[in-house]
């Protein structure tokens, strides 16, 4: 690897990792959760990097893409299996961590085999070892521990301003078929549960991706693509930008965003829940395959 790409890889990494100690610290009971969100944006801004996806918040049965909306009245209750999902991006070159806090959930075993999983893939991610080795090593150790891994969340490939590229990590086993290659670059993130294994779309979407430039009805649109494209550089965004920016009613953004959604410009994230309302706990790390791997995000 380039030794400048790897410099932006490791400091996007540092960046990544003193957020979410920043959000850990910040998240207890009572807190609203777009404090939390804003004050680690503010943070990745003043670091120098970009953002390269919308931080995530998702709480006990939501396992992914759950974010602050606009005039988010929601706080953290004591009970709550809290997911912090960041994602950091240097020149493009992204760094993807989480983890996840536990509010006097009783559900701390669940988090805990997540780490335990996590920790051993990364041991496996060197140069030669084949993707279901590694998925199957993930698979194991959740299943051994009484729970289940989510079937349908898998980590992925990262590379410049893609957030999911070439190859994903399934947390079961699995025939993808690929070796890895010194230097890939991947975020893996075992998603755990208590219910059935499997998780399912909402109606809540709140995070958006740029597709293509297509036609639109509204003038907004235009304002919208041209944003997603050239200042989030196509990776995704959240509703709660794009009003922070062009100052658009929430209404009228719900339009708007829909229009665009079907019409093939934007591709929506449903936020994701657990098909049996089970607690899902969530670990991620960046690691870049070598005979020793590297962990940008610890």
């Amino acid at each position: 690897m380039d030794p400048d790409v790897l410099d932006k890889y490791k400091k996007a990494g540092r960046i990544c990792r003193d957020c979410l100690e920043f959000g850990n610290s910040m998240i207890n009971p009572g807190v609203k959760i777009i404090e939390v969100v804003e004050q680690i944006e503010d943070k990745i801004t003043k670091s120098g990097a970009g953002f390269a996806f919308p931080i995530n918040v998702s709480l006990n049965e939501t396992a992914a893409h759950d974010t602050a909306d606009i005039g988010d009245m929601r706080a953290f209750q004591d009970g709550d299996l809290v997911k912090l999902d960041i994602g950091v991006q240097v020149d493009g070159y992204i760094a993807d961590s989480a983890l996840t806090i536990s509010l006097n959930s009783g559900k701390e075993e669940l988090y805990k085999t997540a780490q335990k999983a996590l920790g051993r893939a990364l041991k496996l991610m060197r140069p030669g070892t084949p993707v279901p080795v590694v998925s199957q090593t993930i698979e194991e150790t959740i299943r051994n521990a009484g729970f289940n891994p989510i079937i349908n969340l898998t980590g992925h490939g990262l590379d410049r301003y893609r957030l999911h590229s070439r190859i994903e990590f399934p947390n079961v086993r699995t025939d993808v078929n690929y070796v890895l290659k010194e230097g890939d670059v991947f975020a893996l993130e075992p998603f755990v549960t208590d219910g059935s294994g499997k998780v399912t779309e909402t109606e809540k979407v709140l995070i958006y991706m740029f597709i293509s430039d297509r036609p639109t009805r509204f003038p907004e649109s235009r304002k919208i693509l041209e944003m997603a494209s050239d200042m989030f550089h196509g990776l995704p965004f959240t509703k709660r930008w794009i009003n922070q920016r062009l100052k658009i009613s929430p209404l009228k953004l719900n339009l708007v965003l829909r229009q665009l959604e079907q019409n093939n410009s934007l591709y929506a994230y449903p936020a994701l829940r657990e098909i049996k309302n089970g607690s899902v706990a969530q670990a991620e790390h960046t690691v870049i395959v070598g005979d020793k791997p590297r962990i940008t995000t610890a």
